[in-house]
């Protein structure tokens, strides 16, 4: 029986002795349409390599496996990853690791999976709390990653995919748009966990791609939070700690931005271009 079902689910924790611990950010999904909604995301075909994140129970990983994959599971909690080998007595292409994802060598492993040409999917309901920073691990995985589907709130999946002049843009989001597509995927209510969390989720899809070219990414990054540190201001405001107010405007001005603009206002691309006329300037 599959164990996404309460009563299974229920079952299952008793017959190990534990209750999902908060402080792992432990919510197991208990709706086998959702799980199959996620899968959908994924596109997976069978052999594709996926790297899943915090399996848990396995509700996830029991689907991914139907559909043929070689799965690699992740998983912190060392009762939930001992339990997850039940599964591989009918699939011997699951791997299991207890480790922390923001520990785990990733890079190794993939590449010590990886058939020539293939690139892998990884898929997870990060832990709330660590949802920036393992992005921040996993989206410079391209070329060895396509595609990363993964459960977070639902209002840092609205802010994830913002665009330009919506209130829940940010540096974060500049930062997801270097490295990726973000793609708002669907919302999944606090009801389809078990326990039930304080607020609604959604899946968010990114798909992997080479980052731009840039002369000092780190200087990039800085720029952009920088801007959003002081969003409500001007750029040439915001900025002024980093440049000249007068050099701002004028580098707006040069990418045919007003040189009253907000950081919210400009795309990846305009703050690329601003961040290339700046340095420049600046020297």
């Amino acid at each position: 029986m599959p164990i996404y079902r309460p009563s299974e689910l229920h079952q299952f924790l008793q017959e190990l002795g534990v209750s999902p611990k908060k402080g792992l950010s432990q919510n197991f999904l208990i709706d086998g349409n959702i799980i199959r909604k996620i899968v959908a995301c994924t596109q997976v075909s069978p052999k594709d390599l996926v790297l899943e994140i915090g399996p848990g129970p396995g509700c996830l990983s029991e689907e991914l496996l139907q559909q043929d994959v070689k799965l690699l599971a992740i998983e912190k909690d060392q009762i939930m990853a001992k339990a997850l080998e039940r599964m591989q007595i009918a699939h011997k292409n699951l791997e299991i690791y207890c480790d922390d994802i923001l520990e785990f060598p990733i890079e190794q492993k993939l590449k010590e999976n990886l058939q020539l040409n293939q690139q892998a999917i990884l898929v997870g309901n990060l832990p709330y709390h660590l949802t920036t920073p393992i992005l921040v691990k996993l989206v410079k995985l391209y070329p060895l990653v396509s595609k990363i589907v993964v459960m977070v709130q639902e209002e840092v999946a609205r802010r994830f995919t913002a665009t330009p002049g919506a209130s829940e843009y940010s540096s974060f989001t500049v930062f997801l748009n270097y490295y990726s597509h973000p793609r708002y995927a669907f919302m999944v209510r606090k009801t389809c966990f078990y326990p039930i969390p304080n607020v609604d989720s959604a899946v968010v899809i990114l798909d992997l791609h080479h980052p731009p070219t840039l002369s000092n990414e780190n200087a990039f990054f800085k720029m952009t939070r920088t801007a959003f540190g002081q969003r409500r201001k001007m750029l040439r405001t915001s900025l002024k700690e980093l440049y000249r107010s007068d050099v701002v405007s004028q580098a707006l001005i040069e990418i045919g931005r007003d040189e009253q603009s907000r950081p919210e206002t400009l795309s990846l691309e305009d703050f690329i271009r601003l961040f290339n006329i700046l340095s420049k300037n600046s020297h």
